[in-house]
């Protein structure tokens, strides 16, 4: 270009035109139809907060977890090699014509962690790693590298001949005697903490004599040769009480050796009672147990802490070393608020970043409201809501921006005072440029809201449709279910039942518990409430499980196979077995997929599992059976116009009304079924597997297995979580009929409705961890709006409006 020539300027776009790149700000979803999705379509704004809500089996963690996370996982997993892809789960395509504009999908879910016996709170989260390698550092006295604090690593000597190959085609050999490798575990619990040992109150009643049955194991009768036997052994004296034993009785009785006694008239062999019981009974799976026999196994088979290690898991050299006054078995046992403080103290240059990091991580521990844990805790003891939040920590600070966040009910197990921190924290992630998606309940969370998605407008099959997308405010004006009951509001009970009696609680001190001494009601409605950490399951669970007559009911999984579904875990299969049977003339075992009626394909499974060698096993539905299960052969016999597997492909309210009349009346059937209605799981199918219901669905599900018997006492953890607003006033009305019925109901219960609709609240605090433990308030709800001494009082008496 010449020095007279004049350059053209470039044709811009108007300054209010945005670049191609930052069009893309919707999730895009159209014909999803995964599960009970109907053809469902939306858009989804990115960069902002959006609360799924709806009845439970709407659908909304069919849309959220089952079709744009589980897309995004899978799209992420094909960027790796075919040999890594063989580590990682098989994830196949959801049921969607379009989905676009996804981003990285990080779930963070109430899932139990592992129950491993080995891992802990300081496992999971990297703590301990940490900690290993600062004491191994600055440990006074020196103890060796950080394997030496490892409570999962042993300590072992090695000798003999160390061969190594060389270049040149020689070999080198090292002769190596007692080489020594440093490791932190415990030898006699093995790094477990706890021994298994037996509860001898529970075996034996010390204030009777054999002869008076004081041998509580169940077949053992007072009466029965198999007691006669240690009676009339010549060792104790059958009418003496087991607490008047002298040592040496006492020590014959109990654990003598097996051996050949005259007795009964007859040689026979004499052994104690513990092993004797060890052999018989204890050695056995429970699994395989009658369940009165289970039932006492699992009251007797009692775990304590390790003599040998105090159930600090480690050996007495890893013990032995400080570091700022505390050794890591101290520092593990602290409260991790308590442990940040230790942290700090720590004054060492060349630890430095170290202690940093450390501290970093204690901290995220205290604001996301976790800082009562302690890092020595079984990540198995976690609550579902505990767990969630500790998955959290490890995306609290990070530097990733743009990444969709997904959420499963956050607030589960938070006291109405911990929510607005957890709130606090949902809306940090948005701010920070991610995609926040939460499926959620709680009014409290739902307000916070940029975008609202409620599906309905029922469960099941009467679900899968968007019924409302929006802002908070036009979900409170508009006519869905949830926008109706939004603005709930409960009204304290006015009148309240009269205790029956009182199981008593005397010097619980069990995890943060300081001596509580309490009575629990029987024959009400009892709500034990108080802020995360205040000690509400360690009261409960510690001291009343286990006693006689006391059913606990929590959220834990059932045991089963990938066959176990609702039918089979109910014992409804049973009658409907036998009526199949009937009405076409062969064989019960016919209607079973796990016997005779099974597709000899699939062998019953209803999907083929191929092993592909290093790569992820593929399932796939079985092609003879197209998932049935059962034969063809099977399929042609029918009961009210049904085969078997359209009746297991029914859903429990369809089930119900189809057994209730007709050619397929079962009367046994309809009253498993009118249970499962009671406790609001009306949508679930009857062959729905049961590693796919949710915590509060298996807990619903095992509270209608004891529907129908007589008194006694029902402990929920937590019934509410997994209820739409819509449901919890059916589950208050389930409470009552259950009490009405002469049982008596312990609700561990964070919602404000059921603290309104109480006979009796017990509110323990008034903080977490070591700032809690203690009753700080009994008496009924109106007693404690009244009052208002706590902040449970507080929260309830703004929730109705006092």
């Amino acid at each position: 270009m010449t020095a007279t020539q004049t350059s053209t300027p470039a044709t811009t776009s108007p300054a209010t035109a945005p670049h191609a790149a930052d069009t893309h700000d919707v999730i895009r979803v159209q014909g999803a139809r995964e599960n009970n999705l109907k053809d469902v379509s939306l858009e989804i704004p990115k960069r902002r907060l959006t609360v799924f809500t709806g009845v439970s089996g709407s659908g909304k963690s069919s849309l959220v977890f089952a079709t744009i996370a589980a897309e995004s996982r899978r799209l992420i997993d094909e960027t790796y090699s075919t040999f890594v892809q063989g580590f990682m789960p098989s994830l196949p395509r959801p049921d969607v014509d379009v989905l676009e504009g996804i981003t990285t999908a990080i779930l963070v879910d109430q899932e139990r962690m592992g129950a491993n016996v080995r891992s802990t709170v300081g496992t999971v989260t990297d703590a301990n790693a940490m900690l290993r390698n600062l004491f191994s550092r600055i440990g006074d006295p020196y103890v060796g590298p950080p394997t030496a604090f490892s409570f999962n690593v042993p300590t072992s000597t090695a000798s003999g001949v160390f061969s190594t190959g060389k270049a040149d085609g020689t070999t080198e050999k090292k002769v190596v005697r007692n080489q020594v490798y440093l490791g932190g575990m415990c030898p006699q619990c093995e790094g477990r903490g706890t021994v298994s040992d037996l509860d001898l109150s529970v075996i034996v009643d010390e204030s009777r004599s054999l002869n008076d049955g004081a041998i509580l194991v169940p077949g053992y009768k007072a009466d029965g040769w198999m007691v006669k036997g240690f009676a009339e052994s010549g060792f104790v004296d059958g009418d003496k009480p087991v607490r008047d034993y002298t040592e040496t009785e006492r020590h014959d009785f109990l654990y003598r050796e097996k051996g050949k006694v005259k007795a009964l008239g007859m040689n026979m062999t004499y052994q104690g009672l513990i092993p004797k019981l060890r052999e018989s009974v204890f050695s056995k799976a429970p699994e395989s147990l009658q369940p009165h026999i289970r039932a006492f196994v699992e009251r007797a088979a009692v775990f304590v802490p390790c003599p040998a290690c105090d159930g600090t898991r480690l050996n007495e050299s890893a013990r032995s070393a400080k570091v700022n006054g505390a050794g890591i078995a101290d520092v593990c046992r602290m409260q991790i608020s308590d442990a940040a403080d230790w942290a700090r103290g720590i004054d060492n240059p060349g630890v430095a970043p170290l202690v940093t990091s450390l501290l970093h991580l204690f901290d995220k521990f205290v604001e996301i409201g976790l800082g009562y844990l302690s890092l020595d805790r079984p990540a198995g003891t976690l609550s579902g809501g505990e767990a969630q939040r500790t998955k959290m920590i490890r995306h609290l600070g990070s530097a990733l921006t743009d990444v969709t966040y997904v959420f499963d009910e956050p607030t589960i197990g938070l006291h109405p005072h911990d929510i607005q921190r957890m709130n606090s924290l949902l809306l940090d992630l948005r701010d920070k440029g991610n995609t926040v998606l939460v499926v959620e309940h709680k009014p409290e969370a739902i307000a916070i809201a940029d975008h609202v998605v409620d599906l309905g407008p029922g469960a099941g099959t009467d679900g899968g449709t968007i019924c409302f997308q929006g802002t908070v405010d036009q979900l409170r004006a508009s006519d869905t279910l949830t926008g109706r009951h939004l603005d709930d509001r409960a009204t304290v009970k006015e009148s309240v039942r009269t205790p029956t009696g009182a199981l008593e609680i005397r010097g619980a001190d069990q995890n943060n518990l300081q001596g509580v001494d309490v009575d629990v009601p029987t024959g009400v409605l009892t709500v034990v409430t108080g802020v995360a950490g205040s000690g509400k399951s360690s009261l409960i669970h510690g001291n009343l499980a286990g006693r006689e007559g006391v059913v606990v009911v929590d959220q834990g999984a059932i045991k089963g196979s990938r066959r176990s579904n609702p039918a089979t875990y109910t014992g409804l299969l049973e009658p409907i077995r036998k009526a199949f049977a009937k009405a076409n003339g062969v064989k019960p075992a016919l209607f079973s997929a796990n016997s005779e009626g099974a597709c000899p394909t699939c062998k019953g499974n209803g999907r083929i599992y191929t092993e592909l060698g290093f790569m992820e096993t593929v399932e796939t539905p079985c092609e003879d059976c197209g998932g049935k299960r059962f034969m063809a052969s099977v399929l042609e016999y029918t009961l009210g116009g049904l085969n078997i597997a359209e009746v297991l492909d029914l859903s429990v309210a369809h089930a119900h009304a189809f057994f209730r009349e007709g050619d397929a009346k079962i009367p046994a059937a309809h009253k498993i079924l009118a249970h499962l209605e009671d406790v609001g799981l009306g949508y679930i199918k009857l062959g729905q597997p049961l590693n796919t219901l949710s915590g509060g669905e298996r807990q619903r599900l095992k509270l209608a297995m004891h529907l129908g018997d007589s008194g006694g006492v029902i402990v929920l953890d937590e019934p509410t979580t997994g209820l739409h607003l819509a449901d919890v006033e059916n589950l208050l009305r389930l409470l009552d009929h259950i009490v009405d019925s002469g049982k008596s109901v312990i609700v561990i219960e964070h919602h404000q409705a059921v603290m309104a609709h109480a006979d009796r609240i017990i509110d323990l605090g008034p903080g977490a961890g070591h700032d809690g433990g203690r009753i700080v308030f009994e008496g009924t709800p109106a007693d404690l709006v009244a009052q208002r001494t706590t902040l449970t009082g507080e929260h309830l008496a703004a929730y109705v409006g006092a």
